[in-house]
């Protein structure tokens, strides 16, 4: 869980410090944080298309593969990291003034990337990293290591957005700095780890092989779905935000206030989901197929019951339960989003199921599937919100309903999919 969360920590840690910085500053990483989350989603995606293979030769036995495939994935995880480097630094400009009508939010958001691209090179080789633990089901150090971020990163927030222990007041761009070093560190930890793991020589890690370009073209042929499908989901969640931020300041906030509760409650689901690809896909390489399903679906209920026990205290109790994280003096922000909060239990309720039912398919290697279910349920999706929002009253308690549709009928088109055993035919 921690693992998976990685981004979702940072991007709570960044909004906590803004939100007691300023309502403005707390809308801005509301929006440039959605669209970081997308960066590292693309990112994120790539990897899993190796930890899918890393879980299948590590369900054969056939360790050499294991270290093979890691480098792979690591080449290509670099190479990326370049090009979306430099899309942020220079090309972020030209694409946030099509979203974006504030001025405020606008140049507020540039300045939080300008620091926070250079995270992106950490990022990248840190998921792939992150890919070979856990397709080889070796995840104890991930929980260190994340903490490991989750502290460097509080620490420096504290200090970089408000100038506290002699560092510069920065602000937001403080956040994205401080973000920055916090994967920095992380980084090191693990390598320094991957040092002195044992492991290391059974799947021969140090070997340093030339670019395996046709096992690099296999990989993209599993990842490049799920990457299509994190910007899809992301993508259409970077949309809405934009089109909330024509309501004004205020609701963006509010909606940013919802989406960090999102965040932190839906870190069950995304550990949950990251394992049942490995499980699913090991599964399948030691030839049991037979308990694919069944496993889906154990972990599905367990994912249900630990979200919804996280949920109802926070939903039900906002104004206690959030106000050692956002109290003050003016707790109107938390008051005004109860409606929509409400409206949150409903869509955990759905993606805690839905998500693991969703990777576990993943896992199969149906990838391919998954995209065209995520691509058409994301345009009505945001044809909805736009509708909602441009032509009704219905405000932000209706527009936060698109993902309880959304989401209820990925879940029934899924396991549809499954139960038809046409994944039985797909090879990895």
């Amino acid at each position: 869980m921690l693992g998976s969360a990685v981004q979702n920590i940072i991007a709570l840690s960044d909004s906590v410090f803004l939100y007691h910085l300023s309502e403005v500053d707390f809308a801005a990483i509301g929006f440039v944080g959605v669209f970081y989350l997308i960066v590292a989603a693309i990112g994120f995606g790539f990897s899993k298309g190796g930890q899918i293979m890393i879980a299948r030769r590590s369900g054969e036995q056939n360790y050499t593969e294991v270290g093979r495939t890691f480098w792979a994935m690591l080449y290509f995880e670099f190479a990326l990291a370049v090009v979306m480097f430099f899309f942020m630094q220079y090309g972020a400009y030209y694409f946030f003034s099509l979203f974006v009508n504030s001025d405020i939010i606008f140049y507020k958001s540039l300045a939080y990337l300008d620091y926070r691209s250079w995270g992106v090179f950490f990022s990248y080789v840190g998921v792939a990293i992150i890919a070979l633990y856990t397709g080889v089901a070796r995840t104890m150090f991930i929980v260190v290591d994340t903490i490991i971020l989750a502290v460097v990163n509080i620490a420096l927030n504290y200090g970089l957005i408000f100038g506290h222990w002699g560092l510069p007041e920065m602000g937001i761009a403080g956040a994205g700095l401080a973000s920055t070093i916090a994967e920095v560190i992380a980084f090191i930890a693990f390598v320094t780890y991957m040092l002195f793991d044992k492991n290391t020589k059974l799947y021969q890690l140090f070997k340093f092989p030339k670019i395996d370009l046709p096992l690099i073209k296999a990989q993209l042929g599993i990842a490049t779905p799920i990457v299509a499908q994190a910007v899809v989901g992301l993508g259409s969640w970077f949309v809405f935000f934009g089109i909330v931020e024509n309501l004004g300041e205020r609701q963006l906030a509010i909606t940013n206030l919802v989406r960090m509760v999102y965040l932190v409650l839906s870190i069950p689901c995304w550990g949950f989901s990251s394992g049942i690809n490995t499980m699913v896909s090991n599964f399948i390489g030691a030839r049991r197929k037979d308990a694919v399903i069944p496993i889906i679906w154990k972990t599905s209920k367990l994912c249900f019951f630990i979200t919804m026990i996280l949920t109802l205290p926070v939903v039900l109790f906002p104004e206690f339960l959030l106000y050692p994280l956002l109290g003050g003096e003016d707790m109107s922000l938390i008051m005004d989003a109860k409606p929509t909060l409400m409206i949150l239990l409903i869509i955990l309720a759905f993606f805690s199921i839905g998500g693991v039912y969703f990777n576990g398919m993943a896992g199969t290697g149906a990838t391919a599937v998954g995209l065209k279910m995520q691509a058409i349920c994301a345009v009505f999706y945001l044809v909805y919100i736009y509708y909602i929002v441009e032509f009704t009253n219905g405000g932000l308690v209706w527009a936060w309903a698109s993902e309880i549709f959304y989401w209820g009928i990925m879940l029934g088109w899924t396991v549809w999919y499954m139960r038809s055993n046409e994944w039985h035919k797909l090879k990895v």
